[in-house]
């Protein structure tokens, strides 16, 4: 109990983000025809013994050929708020949105915020380029164990996918490759450097090229 009481590590979250990503690239890039989760969200995503991610909810999906049954929840892209209709364009943005409430461990909208922090892309995305505010917006829990060159890769992924213009976000094939490029320089800084207090932070990554 107290094991899964406490906080997610860094690579714990980048696992989790790599798994999830996979999970959708499946779902857009190798089911034939493609498939449109339509209700991609933390709640969402299952974790195993081993916080291995697994994907839930795809029943609710439909083939993306046949159209889709807009389902409202606040990860969704703008573009469904005002057609309802949901792509994988649409997914790519929920996706982001998630990788958000990984990296800060806030909710996506939450009423208890002052206004201008209550809707988490909102807030989030003008500070995403900035290292500075990037490094105020993490998640506290992490307690700065966290290499900042893996922190500001992983907020460019997240600027990539929820950007307000469909067609600017990536293939989820994309975002895969961005993510074990995270990893894998993270693995490669790990065996360069070789100690220090992030060695056993960063050896949790090698799980998630795998």
């Amino acid at each position: 109990d107290d094991e899964y009481s406490k906080p997610l590590t860094w690579n714990t979250r980048v696992k989790i983000a790599l798994g999830s990503a996979r999970a959708l690239e499946y779902l857009h890039e190798v089911c034939s025809p493609s498939v449109v989760h339509q209700n991609f969200k933390s709640e969402n995503i299952l974790l195993d013994a081993e916080l291995n991610p697994h994907l839930s909810d795809s029943g609710m999906a439909s083939l993306h050929q046949n159209g889709n049954q807009a389902m409202n929840h606040n990860a969704c892209a703008p573009e469904v708020a005002d057609s309802g209709q949901y792509t994988m364009k649409s997914d790519v943005y929920s996706f982001g949105v998630v990788m958000l409430e990984l990296l800060t461990g806030r909710k996506p909208f939450d009423s208890s915020r002052p206004r201008a922090e209550q809707s988490l892309v909102r807030w989030a995305t003008p500070q995403l380029h900035d290292i500075d505010a990037l490094t105020k917006m993490v998640d506290p829990a992490l307690e700065g164990l966290y290499p900042v060159k893996s922190l500001s890769r992983f907020a460019d992924v997240i600027a990539l996918c929820v950007q307000p213009e469909p067609e600017f976000r990536p293939p989820m094939s994309e975002v895969v490759q961005a993510l074990v490029r995270l990893v894998q320089r993270a693995n490669m800084s790990k065996r360069t450097v070789g100690h220090g207090p992030r060695q056993s932070e960063s050896s949790d990554a090698n799980d998630t090229a795998n």
